[in-house]
């Protein structure tokens, strides 16, 4: 008993003196590089392929990162009489979006990776296009928005094949499952909206265009 508490002891003093004050402004080094995976971990997935699959992942993480920010731009700021509709549809694809960031995020950690995560990097990483800081008129929100998950279910189509291809079902499942399916389902609520039907009266003789 005397020696544990001899151990103890010595504990306590190589920690030095114990307080309450918080230690502020401290830094270190990176434990892991970005771009990089943690070695040899029991998923039954080579380096290589985790490797290429979180880079993918990030690549869709950024733009999906990009778009959920785009729904909440075009929340805040949209106008006109359907204000009220779209005020509500936007915030909800905002949410579902940004379950899918955290979705993707916590794939790419789970493989041993690091995700992206600060503004910046996602700007310097992403390819949807940067919108303008002012209001713009509902058709050109939601046709931003359509150009935007055009860019995430290509990719999602390409990664999900090439996912398989490697062997690695995980990301197969969540880009299909998760991503594709929530982004496909979208891209219809918004589509609709741009339909040129009348509001109030049918005209039944008036020519309609397609495309």
């Amino acid at each position: 008993m005397a020696k544990k508490d001899v151990n103890i002891k010595a504990s306590t003093t190589e920690r030095g003196k114990v307080n309450a004050q918080p230690r502020f402004h401290q830094s270190a080094p990176e434990i892991q590089e970005y771009g990089t995976v943690s070695h040899m971990l029991p998923l039954d997935l080579e380096e290589p392929v985790r490797l290429e699959m979180t880079e993918q992942l990030n690549l869709l993480l950024a733009d999906t990162m990009t778009l959920r920010d785009l729904y909440k731009k075009s929340h805040w700021q949209v106008a006109g009489p359907t204000f009220y509709q779209l005020h509500l549809l936007f915030d909800k694809h905002y949410g579902e979006q940004s379950g899918l960031v955290d979705t993707i995020a916590e794939r790419i950690q789970l493989l041993g990776g690091i995700s992206i995560a600060m503004a910046p990097d996602v700007a310097e990483t992403t390819r949807i296009q940067r919108p303008p800081r002012g209001r713009e008129e509902v058709p050109v929100q939601i046709s931003r928005l359509l150009d935007a998950h055009q860019i995430i279910i290509g990719h999602c189509r390409e990664l999900a094949k090439r996912a398989d291809d490697l062997g690695d079902d995980g990301t197969n499942d969540l880009v299909i499952s998760d991503v594709l399916r929530t982004n496909e389902l979208q891209v219809w609520f918004l589509s609709e909206h741009l339909v040129d039907a009348p509001l109030v009266r049918a005209e039944p003789g008036r020519l309609r265009n397609v495309g």
